[in-house]
C-alpha cells in the first residue's frame, strides 16, 4: 500500500475523456507515486510517474486482481459508448467489465475504490429544481447508458453490503467536455447526423429548441480534480458533480453566435 514513496493509484479507461483528465492530475500530485493506467489500447502518451497496461474488460482472461493489488485505490472510469446499436456488446464491456472491476478490488484487498456513476443513473426528474443524491437511481429504461449505469449502482449496493472495508465513492457527474475531446463527442452525440465539416459555426443557420431540453454540464478537468480529491479523501457515497447554469438551447447558440468559449464551471457536490 502508500509508503514513503506515495500512493499507488491504477485507472480503468485511461485514455478517455475524463481518463487523460484525472491520470494527468494524479501524475502531477506530489503525494501520489505511481500511477497504472489500464486502457484496451496503449497511447504514446507518458505522463510523469504513469505506467500503461493494455486491458479489455471485456475478456475474462483479464488479470486484474494482479494489476490491483498493492494499489491503495482504484478509479474506475472504463466506458464502452459504441456501438449503440448492439447493447448485448456495451453490457458485456460496461456491466459485466465492471463488475470483474469490483470483484478484483475486493480479491486484490484494496482499499478504495471510486467508480464513475452518472447522472444518466438517475430516474427522470423535475426540470425546474435541483434534487440531491438521494434521487432514485432505476435510470431511463428506454436508453442503455441509463440501463447499464443503473444496473451497476444496484451491484454497488451488493458490493458494499459485502465488502464493508472497501471505501466506495460513486461520482454521478453531468455531461462532461473539454476541448481534446471535442470529436470523439460530436460522434457520440451527433453521429452521422453531424458531420464534423459541418460541425462550424458559419454552417450551423439555426439550432433546435427542443422544449424541456435542459441540462448540466461540467469542464473534464473540473471533475477530474473531485476524482483526485475522492482518491485522497475519507469519503464515501455519492457526489453529484456539476455546474451551473444549466444548458438549453440559448447556450450553444449564444457561444457560436459570439465565437468565445464560456467560462469553465465549479465541480459542485450538491446538485444534479
Amino acid at each position: 500500500m502508500s509508503s514513503a514513496t506515495g500512493m499507488r493509484v491504477v485507472v480503468t479507461g485511461a485514455t478517455g475523456n475524463v481518463g487523460t483528465s484525472v491520470v494527468r492530475l494524479l501524475s502531477e500530485d506530489p503525494e501520489i507515486g505511481s500511477v497504472l493506467g489500464l486502457a484496451r489500447r496503449l497511447p504514446d502518451w507518458s505522463p510523469p510517474k504513469t505506467d500503461w497496461d493494455a486491458v479489455d474488460l471485456a475478456s475474462e482472461r483479464s488479470d486484474l486482481v494482479e494489476r490491483f493489488t498493492g494499489a491503495d485505490a482504484v478509479v474506475h472510469l472504463a466506458w464502452a459508448f459504441q456501438p449503440t446499436h448492439d447493447p448485448a456488446a456495451t453490457w458485456r464491456t460496461n456491466v459485466l467489465g465492471s463488475m470483474r472491476v469490483f470483484e478484483a478490488v475486493a480479491a486484490a484487498g484494496v482499499p478504495a475504490l471510486v467508480h464513475a456513476s452518472s447522472v444518466g443513473a438517475y430516474s427522470p426528474g423535475p426540470k425546474d429544481e435541483a434534487v440531491d443524491e438521494s434521487w432514485p437511481t432505476h435510470g431511463w429504461p428506454d436508453a442503455a447508458y441509463c440501463r447499464e449505469k443503473a444496473y451497476l449502482e444496484r451491484a454497488l449496493d451488493t458490493f458494499e453490503r459485502d465488502h464493508p472495508g472497501t471505501r466506495v465513492v460513486r461520482m454521478r457527474p453531468a455531461f462532461l467536455f473539454k476541448r481534446e475531446s471535442a470529436s470523439e463527442q460530436r460522434r457520440i452525440f451527433g453521429g452521422k447526423f453531424l458531420p464534423g465539416p459541418l460541425a462550424r459555426p458559419e454552417l450551423l443557420p439555426f439550432l433546435p429548441d427542443i422544449p424541456g431540453l435542459r441540462v448540466q454540464a461540467l469542464h473534464t478537468d473540473d471533475a477530474a480534480r473531485a476524482y483526485r480529491l475522492a482518491v485522497h479523501s475519507d469519503a464515501r457515497g455519492a457526489f453529484n458533480l456539476a455546474a451551473d447554469p444549466p444548458v438549453d438551447a440559448h447556450v450553444p447558440v449564444a457561444l457560436l453566435t459570439s465565437g468565445s468559449s464560456r467560462p469553465r464551471g465549479s465541480a459542485r457536490e450538491d446538485r444534479v
